[in-house]
């Protein structure tokens, strides 16, 4: 595998240690982010991000922007005592 990927490094002209953080990078985040979206029962979101390779773009947008969208905010509800 690792000789698959200095090919891939030395045809592109990357040097092999940054090909590997960026493969890393990618996966953490594509991680993360399939795993809110399937938390948030979001089937698109879990489709598409698990497709759709961007370095770690959309995965980011969807954690800090996307997941939070359409979240009902939760409220505490204020019990009024009898005096």
């Amino acid at each position: 595998m690792v000789d698959y990927i200095a090919i891939i490094s030395a045809e592109l002209g990357i040097p092999l240690w940054i090909l590997i953080s960026v493969i890393i990078w990618e996966g953490v985040w594509k991680l993360i982010a399939m795993w809110k979206a399937a938390k948030n029962n979001s089937a698109v979101w879990f489709i598409l991000l698990a497709i759709i390779n961007t370095v770690g773009i959309l995965p980011i947008l969807y954690i800090f922007g996307f997941s939070k969208m359409g979240k009902k905010v939760k409220t505490r509800k204020i019990s009024k005592r009898k005096r």
